[in-house]
């Protein structure tokens, strides 16, 4: 049993101690967030978002003014029978958010496909609006 118990290696010393009460504060909280990619093509914007584990169903997009809204939850299994016999509980249960500025975007435009774990926004921009010139006639 003990063989398939891991442990972490703690080096606590004077120059890494509040990395250390930092990382031990975070992660007893679990207080985690899902990476993000963004990369500009050119006329539009790609967001992608790395939600493993996620059914469609328990991600919501919300768009507020100039906000997007990006979360997902995790439900925890209460029908589990042996899950007091755990010997080492790694997976997480819990919800996650993220907010990105939407400025320049066109948001009656964006499109959001999910797939093998990875949300794909694709924020269009704007259209660049060239101020009108003309002429006016002197009388």
């Amino acid at each position: 049993m003990f063989a398939l118990t891991p442990f972490e290696k703690r080096s606590y010393d004077l120059f890494n101690a509040f990395h250390d009460f930092e990382d031990d504060f975070f992660k007893s909280q679990q207080l985690r967030s899902f990476k993000t990619d963004i990369r500009d093509d050119g006329d539009k914007f790609v967001l992608e978002a790395e939600l493993p584990g996620f059914d469609k169903q328990d991600i919501k997009l919300d768009i507020t003014g100039d906000t997007l809204t990006l979360s997902a939850e995790h439900k925890a299994e209460t029908e589990d029978k042996n899950k007091d016999n755990y010997i080492r509980r790694e997976r997480t249960f819990g919800s996650y958010q993220r907010s990105f500025d939407l400025t320049g975007i066109d948001t009656d435009k964006i499109s959001a496909e999910y797939k093998n774990g990875i949300l794909e926004l694709t924020l269009p921009k704007l259209a660049e609006t060239k101020p009108e010139t003309r002429r006016l006639e002197i009388k």
